[in-house]
């Protein structure tokens, strides 16, 4: 992910987490939900979430946005054969995942942005070199490309795109993104940075917690 990127995303991070503070009177202690948001016909003030998805996971099961209702998740985007960054972020994925591992009211979704390679077979052995051996906690997922970056750029606000000016063809965030029980992101985090990631663990129980 190149700095830039990086440096917008926080930039709507923060600037939304500044509205949050101020519009809803919320204490610094708690999380801001990101992203815009508009007012309806009911005065009722309506938050970015994540749209509906439905994608195949290393054991081959689908996962939609139904698996997770309820749940708080941490969303990312790479893929298997990524040369710079993709590494160092599941390095400090597996700190989420080896704290938060077993908890029923937590996931992880890794979405692959070259799943034309990545498939389902690919990603399971992936998984498995990383240690991780069922899809209860952590699920690596592929499907139609176009989609996966509709979701990522539409729904995660993050980069993921194809560019063969990138090395491995694909230019994407680093983004770690913490997502509520009702698909608010509520957090984004530098996934190549061990403080971001611990920033992230510090937040995620503030969301368990509800």
């Amino acid at each position: 992910m190149k700095i830039s990127q990086f440096l917008l995303i926080s930039g709507i991070a923060l600037t939304f987490a500044c509205n949050s503070k101020t519009e809803n009177g919320a204490s610094p202690l708690e999380l801001p939900i990101l992203g815009e948001r508009y007012v309806d016909d009911n005065q009722d003030t309506v938050y970015h979430k994540i749209a509906d998805f439905a994608f195949i996971n290393q054991l081959g099961d689908t996962i939609s946005n139904e698996d997770l209702a309820g749940k708080v998740y941490v969303a990312d985007f790479f893929f298997t054969t990524c040369p710079t960054i993709c590494p160092i972020m599941k390095k400090e994925m597996l700190r989420v995942y080896e704290k938060f591992q077993g908890n029923p009211e937590f996931m992880i979704l890794s979405h692959s942005i070259d799943p034309t390679h990545d498939t389902q077979e690919v990603l399971k052995d992936y998984a498995e070199k990383l240690g991780i051996e069922d899809a209860k906690t952590w699920n690596f997922l592929t499907g139609d490309q176009e989609k996966i970056f509709e979701i990522g750029q539409t729904s995660y606000l993050t980069t993921a795109m194809a560019d063969q000016a990138e090395p491995g063809g694909f230019l994407h965030s680093g983004a770690f993104l913490l997502v509520d029980q009702k698909g608010h992101i509520r957090g984004v985090y530098d996934g190549t940075k061990s403080d971001q990631v611990d920033r992230l663990l510090n937040d995620i129980p503030k969301l368990l917690t509800k």
